[in-house]
């Protein structure tokens, strides 16, 4: 069953028209009232939409968003403070370790000090390169919409080596090799005293 469309009565029309003149319109273009029956035209574009080809993206790729580099990232950026071959070696792990600390399980608040009087004696004894373990910490749920990093040991190391009392004295900082702790653990490369 089709429904019949009704025509619009003089004064339905000329109500209409008042209507239309009092409202505003939300598009900068020019209100049209139509009569019925009369088809609107098919807007045409000002410029035809670019030619796509296939394997094209479709839009050009937005800057990704702004998230903090990882630490091996970071830390592949920073000057070379040392010999180079003595980097190249510490990075194969061909360098053994002078001394090592584990900061497993430790606090923030526990592992700040604990670093500090660690490197700083390591540095009095004399020793170079030491291993400081940091573990690559555990998942846990993350029920915030601001995403948690994994391991906060781990993230926080690196600044606390370039802060004094600690920055005069650390030359170089790099990820382990994983024959010495891999992604859990760092080489931290001293001045002699």
């Amino acid at each position: 069953m089709t429904r019949r469309r009704r025509a619009l009565s003089p004064e339905e029309r000329e109500l209409w028209g008042r209507v239309a003149a009092s409202a505003r319109p939300i598009r900068m273009q020019p209100v049209r009232v139509e009569e019925h029956g009369a088809k609107a035209q098919p807007k045409k574009h000002a410029t035809p939409p670019a030619a796509f080809r296939i394997g094209e993206l479709s839009r050009p790729v937005a800057a990704a968003h702004d998230h903090a580099p990882m630490i091996e990232e970071r830390l592949s950026h920073q000057p070379l403070r040392m010999d180079r071959r003595t980097h190249q070696q510490m990075l194969r792990g061909k360098l053994k370790p002078e001394a090592r600390i584990d900061l497993h399980g430790m606090t923030l608040a526990e592992a700040h000090p604990e670093l500090i009087r660690f490197v700083l004696s390591a540095q009095r004894a004399g020793r170079r390169m030491i291993l400081v373990i940091t573990g690559k910490g555990k998942l846990r749920d993350d029920h915030g919409p601001i995403p948690q990093r994994m391991g906060v040991l781990r993230h926080q190391l690196p600044h606390w080596l370039t802060q004094p009392p600690l920055g005069s004295i650390v030359l170089q900082v790099a990820p382990a090799h994983q024959k010495h702790g891999g992604g859990g653990a760092f080489y931290v490369y001293l001045r002699r005293s």
